[in-house]
């Protein structure tokens, strides 16, 4: 499912790396990028145009299943999605959320 949602998203060519990640180098790489002091469920890095890498939480995204009322498999593929999004430059907004949705009913992931 994540390379399919990858390659409709960022398309076949996009050199995408992904990675699942303790919490503890989580929460490290968090604060270092990004100033936070917390485990992230999900982190996106874009290297170029046509790369870019996605780091997954595991524990924290089973964790929040609960929050979200999602099983395991559609939280990871909404989150996947929220990371591709990202790499195609898109910040969050009223975009984002509209993207999101689009994807989020392609993959049945609603």
């Amino acid at each position: 499912m994540l390379k399919q949602i990858k390659d409709e998203i960022l398309g076949k060519n996009y050199i995408l790396s992904l990675a699942f990640i303790d919490a503890a180098k989580m929460k490290k790489i968090n604060r270092i990028y990004r100033g936070q002091n917390k485990a992230a469920n999900i982190l996106s890095f874009a290297f170029s145009k046509n790369e870019g890498e996605i780091l997954l939480n595991k524990a924290r995204i089973k964790k929040e299943t609960a929050l979200f009322g999602l099983p395991y498999r559609k939280l990871l593929g909404r989150l996947f999605i929220h990371g591709c999004l990202h790499l195609k430059g898109i910040q969050h907004s009223s975009k984002m959320e509209r993207a999101e949705k689009k994807w989020q009913n392609t993959f049945q992931l609603e």
